[in-house]
């Protein structure tokens, strides 16, 4: 099953969304709690799996669906097909500051692994799988890029990088290595492992984990500065509740007065 053939917009800076605009009869897939806006004639309708339509029966639901639950989404995608006689258009954003990534699966071969909640929205007809690290080594110790989503198809997904997005374009046999939360995808045709940072200082006291992940080319790999997790785990560690320490700004009795309780 081919995708739908769409027409984009990516508007925003450091909080992004794209606008998707959908001629009579075509449609978009997106994550669950994506959607920004959509205009008249659009309908929205929950289904169970990726809605692209190639799982092939109930069984093929199950499975598909039981995927999405082992990356840590929801087994449920949304479809935004436009019902009406006129163009119409339907607009997604992510919930964290960072950029939004317009990727033509067939310009990459049909297939791409991406970080399991980096996928903002597609065309219709993009199949969301499960892609397995084979190495026993990226399994135990891969952290966020243990299991990547597998997008297949021949059109436009929407992908989310937190924070500043770096795109590099390796060549045979170079490598970059990068904390394992700052991938958001790369090409099949790119080598994933896990490297251990070599030395024990360095492992237990430079606040960076005791793995890197590194990349080795031919292909393309998009990286993060802000990954999700990281992000989370700064907030709640600053977070007063949580043991942190409160920062106001603007006043000396700020500190006396904030809620302790």
């Amino acid at each position: 099953m081919t995708m739908d053939v769409i027409d984009y917009q990516v508007f925003g800076d450091d909080m992004q969304y794209v606008e998707v605009e959908l001629d009579p009869g075509e449609a978009a897939v997106g994550e669950a709690g994506a959607l920004y806006y959509m205009q008249d004639g659009i309908a929205m309708d929950t289904v169970f799996g990726d809605g692209s339509g190639r799982e092939g029966g109930v069984l093929g639901s199950l499975l598909g669906a039981g995927k999405r639950l082992l990356t840590g989404e929801s087994v449920f995608t949304t479809v935004f097909a436009n019902q009406s006689h006129a163009r119409r258009k339907v607009a997604f954003a992510a919930a964290t500051p960072g950029k939004i990534v317009p990727v033509h699966l067939l310009e990459l071969g049909g297939v791409l692994y991406a970080q399991k909640d980096s996928f903002l929205a597609g065309a219709k007809g993009v199949s969301l799988g499960l892609a397995w690290q084979k190495r026993i080594g990226t399994g135990l110790f891969g952290g966020e890029g243990f299991i990547m989503q597998k997008l297949e198809g021949d059109g436009y997904v929407f992908l989310h990088a937190g924070g500043a997005l770096t795109e590099l374009q390796l060549q045979p046999g170079e490598t970059v290595r990068a904390d394992t939360g700052c991938v958001v995808a790369y090409q099949p045709s790119v080598d994933f492992d896990i490297e251990y940072v070599g030395k024990l200082k360095s492992a237990l006291f430079g606040g960076e984990g005791l793995f890197f992940a590194k990349l080795t080319g031919p292909g393309r790999v998009w990286l993060q500065s802000l990954p999700l997790s990281r992000l989370a785990d700064r907030i709640v560690a600053a977070a007063p509740r949580a043991g942190g320490e409160s920062k106001e700004q603007g006043s000396l009795l700020g500190g006396l007065f904030s809620d302790k309780n």
